[in-house]
């Protein structure tokens, strides 16, 4: 199988190509070629496949093997091979996505290749129990959680995939190995969860740190950066546009007062091409 090694902002995907349904066994083979040692290395695998509902369908596979419902980075970098790869020609895309259904996403071309690439995200879920949490609350906010004998609070919000988003004062230097999977798998979380920690730095800043469901730390989240643009605009801490500062780089966040949507601005790049065996 030929594959993309492609990335959004360090978030990065063997990009496949060409198949009409995943292999029956896609979930060795995510563990098997994620590997950093022992094979390519990823955070995931992500396939390109038909879709009757949209120009093209994506799934998402983490390098645990577990499916994904959606990822901001890995659609932007499918909106970038798509169009890069003269499989689209048109500037505005859709793409199915499996928690998220349809989405809009805009692609600003300059010398024949994507640069950047704006996606509609969706409206945020922020009922509790549909996140999914354990909670019957809407929205879940400020809500204690204690694990391994320390407490912290989190936002739940949903971007067709779960997060809560916990405010600390450094999380740039924040002990994310240690409290991240931790609180992943806490009982709050029936589906595990996406763990973001966020520090304002202004009403248009946000520096967020994540700890991925099923990839564990990553360099970007495109769904976590919407996620903690909700979070901070419910706890009255930025505006309703702002910058997402993560370790792989910036991502432009809005969330429309109009529509309720939220949209993510951000690029994608493709690294290298090679063939995999099955």
């Amino acid at each position: 199988m030929e594959f993309t090694k492609m990335h959004g902002l360090g978030n990065d995907f063997l990009v496949f190509y060409g198949e009409q349904q995943l292999p029956d066994n896609v979930s060795e083979l995510a563990i098997q070629w994620c590997d950093r040692y022992f094979g390519v290395g990823g955070d995931g695998l992500v396939f390109i496949l038909p879709s009757e509902k949209a120009d093209f369908r994506m799934r998402i596979i983490n390098s645990d093997g577990t499916e994904a419902e959606q990822c901001g980075n890995a659609i932007r970098c499918v909106s970038k091979y798509l169009y890069d790869h003269r499989l689209v020609e048109k500037t505005d895309v859709t793409i199915e996505t499996l928690g998220a259904g349809v989405q809009q996403v805009t692609l600003q071309v300059e010398d024949g290749a994507v640069k950047t690439v704006r996606v509609d995200m969706g409206e945020p879920i922020l009922d509790g129990l549909a996140v999914p949490t354990t909670l019957d609350q809407q929205p879940v906010l400020s809500q204690p959680i204690e694990t391994s004998g320390r407490e912290f609070t989190f936002t739940a919000v949903s971007m067709g995939n779960p997060h809560c988003v916990i405010y600390v004062d450094d999380a740039p230097n924040f002990d994310l190995a240690t409290w991240g999977p931790k609180l992943e798998v806490h009982p709050f979380f029936p589906r595990k969860i996406n763990v973001e920690f966020a520090t304002v730095t202004n009403r248009q800043r946000v520096e967020m740190r994540v700890w991925e469901r099923g990839a564990g730390p990553t360099l970007a989240c495109g769904t976590g950066a919407c996620a903690t643009l909700v979070s901070s605009v419910l706890n009255g801490l930025t505006d309703r546009a702002a910058w997402i500062g993560l370790k792989g780089g910036d991502l432009f966040i809005e969330w429309d007062e109009r529509d309720n949507h939220v949209y993510m601005t951000g690029p994608a790049e493709e690294v290298y091409k090679g063939n995999i065996e099955i």
